[in-house]
């Protein structure tokens, strides 16, 4: 009785048990599914609070209710889990939450952190949120890692965030955080990684931060940050990287940043640190990067940074340091750069560095190093530039320089070198920049030379150079910068340098060159600089030197030119100095600011030049009666004249009328044929056969009026041609357009407005020629996810102040104004440094300052301004709002809609 007593409370006892134990699993499960539903409510929240439509967030939908099974389906929708960049636990609570580059724009303030008590890792990097971080972040007590850098923050980093214990990773990096540190970041006591860099932070560097002792990274660069570096940080033993550049640093360096034995790279550069490198230095067993460039540091270099073996880069320029660099610097083999540059270093280059063959870069410029430059250097294979200018370095160039395969600069100016240049430096195939002037270097300029197809900047003046420049010059199509002057060169000047079309400075003053100037020099039309003075050439100015439409400075001063001024010289309208003086030149100066400006030092000592300039004698006027007598014979004569032309032409339309119903149009092409300011014949046949008639794998871009083709000339040149669309009803109003363009691009010269080369009409093609940009428009870079990331803020802030200055330009520096009307991305073209330029002004217009201008819409629909999108408008406000201008440039930053109703978020 009593077995059986007890075994009925056993079962008793084991069903309360179970009874228990589903109660709490029920409970369990109804406490999980409301979690995961209000994670799931606060995130459908805070996505509506964005203001851009996120295709990546798709996934994230609102509870869904089955009418046949209600609550199965309600657990089901209503988890996150399975939604773009996000993680659950396995009882389906949000733990993860990865939405780097996902385009969100907004802010932080609607999401609810309190909603969120499990969530451990944030990733929100490189978007468009702004504002604020809220408090409230401190709510995520489980936090471990938390990325928000890449955005657009802004204000003070809340102190609460001192709050998150847990956190191990902090990375609030590019952004517009201001104020400082908070001190509370020292209660983060198991953080290893802390980006803090690229904001406008400012203050001290808080001293609590000696108690992240877990601490493996620090980056604090490019911010506003003062005073002195903490000793402190010497404390933080695991420290491998620690970044303080590029902010406003002073004091010394702690000699306790020494202790840091398992730091790697230790970046201090662009800071206003003084004093000397601290001794303990040496200790820093691990250390590979070492910056400490553009400081006020002085005093000598310990030698024992020469005992790190593990040293890679070595940054020590702009800075006061004296002394001799460490006899051992390369000790260790994995040297790879060293720039020692603009310092008062002395003595002879160390010896370690012969035998350095890991060198990859070497700049010791701008000191007060000596020794025999044939002896001090050796093979470095895998060398891609040295600097040794401004030095006492003397002696002849080795030759083994041609065996450096990789070389692409090798600079030796103002030194003593004497000898000559070793034909053997025309094996270095990348060498880019050639800098061997201001020495005593003699005989002629080596052929070999010419095989240097790279180069991009040539300097040799300032030696004792002689002989005639090798005609072979002319494959050096690459070039830049050329400047062979202060030397004894002989001769002509080489009819082939007109074949350098990218050369932007040509320097040949102060040799004995003879003969006249080459004729071919004027195809050079991107030169800016061109100085010629101080040699023996004679004959006239070619009226060709005229086509060098970028030319800025053109001296020609102190040779033995005669004749007049060619006229077209009043077209240059870049020239902004000129030099003539001493020669043999007569008649009137050209009508242009660069002559009528200069001073009298610039045009004396050629007797027959006049003009209205001081210290000029004036043109002789014709006499009064012979005025008469001209206003007597041809005044009738050209009247007879016109009203025979005239009768001959109507004659000609009526005939044509009759024969041809579409003559009217035909006259506008016969008009276009006639203006054109190349041989039309020419430009047409060169372009016909450089597209191969147009032929569409040279297509490399479609407009609204006409295509655009890549042709590459025979000279070389390689051009943009647009192309108008094949007859049709509208050719009228294309033809306009097309006149349109050319009348304004012909009155227009700024450096952001794309250049017209020629153009040319045909019964078969009408089309423009423009310079080639090598970048394309800026639609088609927006257009690709990996060609817009090129586009770093700071190129884009470029490329909207060379649109602002193009249409500052028109708007306020033209006589009338122009008003483009069509401004987009597709029609903003970048050349090879990311330079805006605005093209197609097919629908530009002429601003008449005494009418009321009125105008009716022109432009691409979904790029103009609202108000304009919908009104008649005064042109009195030559700029739209700031929206407007920012949308136009970089529609994919505001809004990609095409309606005219869209919403602007810029201020």
């Amino acid at each position: 009785m009593a077995g059986s007593s007890i075994f009925k409370i056993e079962c008793i006892l084991v069903f309360f048990v179970l009874f228990v134990q589903l109660v709490s699993s029920s409970n369990a499960t109804f406490a999980s599914a409301s979690a995961s539903t209000e994670e799931a409510t606060a995130l459908l929240k805070w996505k509506k609070s964005l203001q851009n439509n996120l295709p990546k967030l798709s996934s994230w939908t609102s509870v869904l209710n089955s009418p046949t099974n209600s609550s199965a389906n309600t657990n089901r929708t209503s988890s996150p889990c399975t939604w773009f960049g996000i993680s659950c636990n396995p009882a389906g609570s949000v733990i993860r939450m990865n939405l780097t580059r996902s385009g969100l724009q907004g802010m932080l303030h609607a999401f609810s952190f309190s909603s969120f008590p499990n969530l451990a890792y944030v990733d929100l990097s490189e978007n468009l949120i702004f504002g604020t971080i809220p408090p409230q972040i401190s709510f995520l007590s489980k936090l471990i890692y938390l990325d928000l850098s890449a955005n657009q923050l802004s204000g003070k980093i809340p102190p609460e965030m001192g709050n998150l214990f847990n956190l191990v990773e902090l990375g609030i990096s590019s952004n517009l955080l201001t104020g400082p540190i908070p001190p509370s970041f020292g209660n983060l006591t198991k953080l290893t990684v802390v980006y803090l860099f690229n904001n406008s932070l400012s203050g001290h560097i808080p001293p609590e931060i000696r108690n992240l002792k877990s601490l493996s990274q620090l980056a604090l660069e490019q911010n506003h940050l003062d005073g002195s570096i903490p000793a402190s940080l010497g404390e933080l033993g695991n420290l491998t990287l620690l970044y303080l550049f590029g902010n406003n640093l002073s004091g010394s360096i702690p000699e306790e940043i020494g202790n840091l034995e398992s730091i790697n790279d230790l970046e201090l550069s662009r800071n206003r640190l003084h004093g000397s490198v601290p001794a303990s230095f040496a200790n820093l067993s691990n250390l590979q990067y070492l910056f400490l460039r553009d400081n006020q540091l002085s005093g000598p270099i310990p030698q024992g940074l020469g005992d790190l073996m593990n040293l890679v880069w070595l940054e020590l320029d702009e800075n006061q340091f004296t002394g001799f660099l460490p006899e051992n610097i390369c000790h260790g083999g994995s040297l790879q750069e060293i720039a020692a540059n603009n310092n008062h270093f002395i003595g002879r280059v160390p010896k370690s560095l012969k035998n350095c063959t890991s060198l990859v870069r070497l700049r010791l410029e701008g000191n007060g190093f000596v020794g025999d430059i044939s002896d001090d250097f050796g093979f470095y294979p895998n060398l891609q530039s040295i600097h040794l200018s401004d030095n006492k370095f003397y002696g002849r160039i080795s030759k083994n320089w041609g065996q450096c395969p990789q070389l692409k600069a090798l600079e030796f100016r103002g030194n003593d070198i004497t000898g000559s240049i070793p034909p053997e430096i025309g094996m270095c195939s990348q060498l880019q920049v050639l800098d061997l002037s201001l020495n005593s270097i003699v005989g002629q300029i080596p052929k070999e030379l010419t095989r240097l197809t790279s180069l991009v900047k040539l300097m040799l003046n300032g030696n004792q150079l002689s002989g005639a420049v090798p005609l072979e010059f002319g494959s050096l199509t690459n070039l830049e910068y050329l400047d062979l002057s202060s030397n004894k060169l002989l001769q002509s000047i080489p009819t082939t340098l007109g074949d350098l079309f990218k050369l932007h400075e040509l320097n040949l003053s102060h040799n004995n060159f003879s003969d006249r100037l080459p004729v071919h020099l004027g195809s050079l039309s991107h030169i800016s600089k061109l100085d010629l003075s101080f040699n023996s050439l004679f004959g006239e100015i070619p009226a060709e030197l005229s086509k060098m439409q970028s030319l800025e400075r053109l001296n020609l001063s102190h040779n033995h030119l005669s004749g007049v001024i060619p006229i077209d010289f009043e077209k240059m309208n870049w020239l902004l100095y000129v030099d003539i003086s001493y020669n043999e030149l007569q008649g009137p100066i050209p009508n242009s600011s660069a002559f009528l400006d200069a001073p009298i030092e610039a045009l004396k000592g050629n007797k027959g030049l006049c003009g209205n300039v001081a210290g000029l004698q004036p043109c002789k006027n014709i006499s009064k009666r012979d005025h008469k007598l001209v206003f007597v014979i041809a005044f009738p004569l050209l009247g007879a004249l016109f009203f025979t032309f005239a009768c001959f032409q109507i004659f000609l339309r009526m005939q044509r009328r009759e024969k041809d119903p579409e003559s009217e149009e035909s006259d506008v092409d016969e008009a276009l044929t006639s203006v054109s300011t190349f041989d039309g014949r020419t430009l047409y046949k060169e372009v016909i056969k450089a597209t191969e008639s147009f032929d569409a794998r040279y297509c490399i871009g479609q407009g609204g009026h006409g295509s655009v083709y890549k042709a590459e000339l025979s000279s070389g040149h390689i051009v943009a041609v647009k192309k108008l669309h094949a007859r049709h009803e509208g050719e009228i109003r294309l033809q306009k357009e097309f006149l349109s363009e050319i009348r304004t691009l012909t009155e227009t010269r700024h450096r952001n407005i794309v250049k017209l080369h020629g153009f040319c009409s045909h019964s078969r093609h009408s089309f423009l020629v423009y310079e080639y940009l090598e970048r394309g428009s800026l639609a088609i870079i927006l257009g690709s996810e990996d060609a817009a990331e090129v586009l770093d803020w700071r190129k884009r802030l470029n490329i909207i102040k060379g649109v602002a200055y193009a249409l500052s330009y028109m708007h306020h520096d033209c006589s009338p104004p122009i008003i483009h009307r069509d401004i987009k991305s597709g029609n903003i073209l970048l050349d090879s440094r990311y330079e805006a330029h605005i093209s197609d002004f097919g629908t530009a217009k002429l601003l008449k300052l005494d009418s009321s201008n009125w105008t009716t819409l022109a432009g691409t629909y979904g790029y103009i301004a609202p108000v304009e999108a919908n009104y008649a408008h005064d042109f009195s406000g030559l700029v739209s709002p700031n929206c407007t201008f920012l949308v136009r440039c970089f529609p994919e930053v505001a809004y990609r809609s095409h309606l005219p109703d869209a919403p602007c978020p810029l201020p």
